[in-house]
C-alpha cells in the first residue's frame, strides 16, 4: 500500500510517497521524498488505513531527502497515533539534511519519538531567557532550511553552467564544479551568480560577462590546466 502527496517547495512540486508493509503484528512504513507542507496529512491517512491488529508501527526514514518545520508536525502525528492507540511507534534511520534539522530542533537523531531532548523549564514570571533560547533555536532552524531551499533552486542552473564549461573547456563534471567554485571564491561572488553568468554566455542576446568574473574565471581555468 502506498500513498503520495504533492506540496510546494521553492516554487516546485515535492512528492512524498509512503510505502507500507504490514506484518501480523506490526506495520513497516518507508516514506520517500520530502517532509514539507502536507506530509502530516499523508501520514495520517496512511496510519488510518492500517488494518486492525497492528501492535507496533515502525518508520524507516532513510529515504527522506529533505525536511522543513512541517516534518516536526509529521512526527507529532505519529506520536499522537501511538498515544491514541496505545502502540509503540518509532522513526529511525535519519540521515543527511533531515538529521541536521532534528539536531537543530534539539531532538534525538536516533529516534526523536523515543528519546526526545527534554523540554526546557517554563520561564519564571518576568524571565525571557528560555523564550529567547527557543526563538534563537527556531531562527537557526529556519535559516538552515532557507539556505537549503536556495541551494535546491540554484542547482539546475549550476548543473547547466558545469555543462557549458565541460563543452567549452574539455573538462569533466567534477573539474567544472571546481572551476565554478574557485571562480566564486576568487571574485567573492555567490556561486549561483557565477553559474548564471557562465550560462548566459551561450545565448546571443545574453548580458555581457562581468569583467571581474571574467578575470576570476580565467584564473580558475589557468589553475585547472596547470593541475592536469
Amino acid at each position: 500500500m502506498t500513498s503520495a502527496a504533492r506540496a510546494p517547495l521553492s516554487r516546485r512540486p515535492a512528492t512524498l510517497v509512503i510505502e507500507s508493509c504490514t506484518e501480523p503484528d506490526r506495520a513497516l512504513l518507508t516514506p520517500h521524498g520530502e517532509l514539507v507542507r502536507g506530509c502530516a496529512d499523508i501520514l495520517a491517512s496512511t496510519l488510518a488505513a492500517l488494518p486492525a491488529g497492528v501492535f507496533r508501527v515502525e518508520l524507516d526514514m532513510s529515504a527522506v531527502v529533505f525536511m522543513d518545520t512541517a516534518g516536526l508536525e509529521f512526527l507529532e502525528v505519529l506520536n499522537g497515533y501511538g498515544r491514541h492507540h496505545g502502540v509503540p511507534v518509532s522513526a529511525t534511520a535519519w540521515n543527511g539534511q533531515p538529521r541536521r534539522i532534528l539536531e537543530l530542533a534539539g531532538l534525538d537523531t536516533a529516534d526523536p519519538l523515543h528519546s526526545p531532548a527534554p523540554e526546557p523549564p517554563a520561564p519564571a514570571p518576568g524571565s525571557s531567557v528560555v523564550s529567547r533560547e527557543r526563538a534563537e533555536r527556531m531562527h537557526v532552524l529556519e535559516a538552515e532550511i532557507d539556505q537549503l531551499r536556495r541551494a535546491i533552486v540554484s542547482r539546475p542552473l549550476i548543473d547547466q553552467a558545469r555543462g557549458v564549461l565541460m563543452a567549452t573547456h574539455a573538462c569533466t563534471s567534477d573539474q567544472a564544479w571546481d572551476i565554478l567554485r574557485e571562480t566564486s571564491q576568487l571574485s567573492n561572488t555567490k556561486l549561483h551568480t557565477v553559474a548564471a553568468a557562465v550560462t548566459a554566455t551561450t545565448t546571443a542576446d545574453g548580458p555581457p560577462f562581468p569583467e571581474g568574473l571574467r578575470e576570476a574565471l580565467r584564473a580558475a581555468l589557468t589553475h585547472h590546466r596547470a593541475d592536469r
